[in-house]
């Protein structure tokens, strides 16, 4: 009878241990994903061995790049020490209250030094991130971003940034990334996730324990909060620009629309547009690249279109197109779009959790339209405004056009109506873009107001 009853007790233990681990599980599973029912346990397990697996292809894959790349070549990579890391932080961290420091190993992954504040920004004990990696705290679907962003050839030497003539905003203009932390659960059996943009830069931090020098990244990492909260974006501050491809997806996302939208650029980038869409405005979509094709580059406003936040609310946005021509083929390559919030979600806090429990069912509208939209712009545009100017350039500048027209609403250089006469494609760039040099494929053009 011993037996058997120790037996039933080892049984139940266990049981409680997988409903617990279980539990743990589930909380780490993103809130769109989360289903009631049987189905729930598959789609956590699913959810829970395609991290685990994309977590160890990204470390092979950076233990393999380490390998090969010790020492970035060309870089003058300077030394530190821990203490010192803390002071070279800690002017860029100490006036503002959201942000923090962190030195990570590119060989261990591990978290070399931490700056106090995290655990007053990530409500955590100061002791929580001794001797743990730095993905650990990261939200599944962002770990991939970060070993991306903070490949070693990719990241500024942080001697760049230390320059005496160097500003604290120069600095912070480096390439940025965003990413979600969290260091635990907050809520019941919920991890919350809150959004930073890291700007990352490399450096080498003597380490005490192993009495040598290790390739580090610093991460000035600053929580971001929705645009439509206090401190909230002023109205005419809330625009952003999107790239979207002749199939209708997401191709670059401006790093202003995430306070507004409430999406990481990662969580749009490869999605189709319409879906995040109204779907009573999706038709105006249709309509809108028509005039694409009919306007062959030059710019034109739309009506209003409205489009779903992250928290499943809507914003209302003013829109503006415009579109880049490939010279030789005449085709349509890639569609700007230049939005203006006209009115804000009910909920203003963007980045809340969505009050749907299931993934986003495709509507079939979404691919009627896609593929109509497609097939339109199978056509050669006939308009030959916008030859040369409005075309794709063959070194990438798409994404370095992206950036100056990013920049260029922030500092005020819209000039809506005063090149309407000049060609199409650099019509398009003088308005967006003010007084810049852009280079398109191999020419740079001057561009003034």
């Amino acid at each position: 009878g011993g037996g058997k009853s120790f037996i039933l007790n080892h049984s139940t233990k266990t049981q409680k241990e997988l409903l617990k681990t279980l539990q743990e599980l589930k909380a780490h599973l993103p809130s769109e994903k989360r289903i009631k029912g049987k189905s729930s346990v598959l789609t956590t397990l699913k959810y829970a061995l395609k991290s685990i697996k994309q977590v160890k292809a990204n470390e092979e894959y950076y233990q393999l790049l380490m390998i090969n790349e010790s020492q970035p070549a060309g870089l003058n990579v300077s030394s530190y020490t821990v203490e010192e890391v803390e002071t070279i932080t800690s002017e860029y961290i100490m006036k503002n209250a959201d942000m923090f420091a962190v030195a990570v190993s590119l060989i261990t992954g591990k978290i070399l030094y931490i700056s106090d504040q995290a655990a007053s920004i990530l409500r955590c004990k100061r002791g929580y991130f001794k001797n743990a990696k730095f993905v650990e705290f990261l939200a599944p679907q962002d770990v991939s971003v970060f070993y991306t962003s903070t490949t070693p050839y990719r990241l500024p030497s942080w001697n760049i940034c230390n320059r005496a003539e160097s500003s604290t905003q120069d600095c912070m203009e480096e390439k940025s990334f965003f990413c979600r932390i969290s260091a635990g659960k907050e809520r019941e059996n919920e991890i919350c996730y809150h959004p930073f943009r890291m700007t990352p830069y490399l450096i080498k931090v003597q380490d005490p324990e192993i009495a040598e020098d290790q390739l580090c990244c610093v991460l000035l990492a600053e929580k971001v909060h929705s645009g439509y909260e206090a401190p909230r974006i002023p109205p005419d501050k809330r625009i952003f620009t999107t790239t979207h491809t002749p199939t209708c997806l997401f191709q670059d996302v401006d790093e202003r629309a995430v306070p507004l939208l409430g999406y990481l650029p990662q969580d749009l980038i490869g999605t189709p547009v319409l879906v995040h869409l109204h779907p009573n405005d999706r038709p105006l979509m249709l309509a809108i690249h028509k005039k694409i094709l009919q306007y062959g580059g030059q710019p034109f406003d739309y009506s209003p279109i409205r489009f779903c936040t992250r928290n499943g609310d809507y914003i209302t946005m003013d829109t503006s197109w415009s579109s880049f021509i490939n010279p030789w083929s005449r085709k349509v390559s890639f569609i700007i779009g230049r939005h203006k919030v006209r009115t804000g979600p009910l909920n203003e806090d963007v980045f809340a959790a969505p009050n749907y429990t299931e993934d986003r069912i495709l509507h079939p509208s979404v691919q009627e339209i896609t593929e109509q939209i497609y097939r339109l712009l199978l056509q050669p545009v006939h308009n030959s405004g916008s030859s040369g100017y409005g075309s794709l350039g063959s070194n990438g500048s798409h994404e370095h056009l992206m950036s100056v027209a990013s920049s260029s609403d922030s500092t005020g250089n819209n000039n809506e109506d005063a090149h309407k006469d000049k060609p199409v494609g650099l019509a398009f760039l003088i308005q967006v873009c003010g007084t810049k040099l852009v280079q398109v494929g191999c020419f740079s053009i001057i561009l003034s107001n």
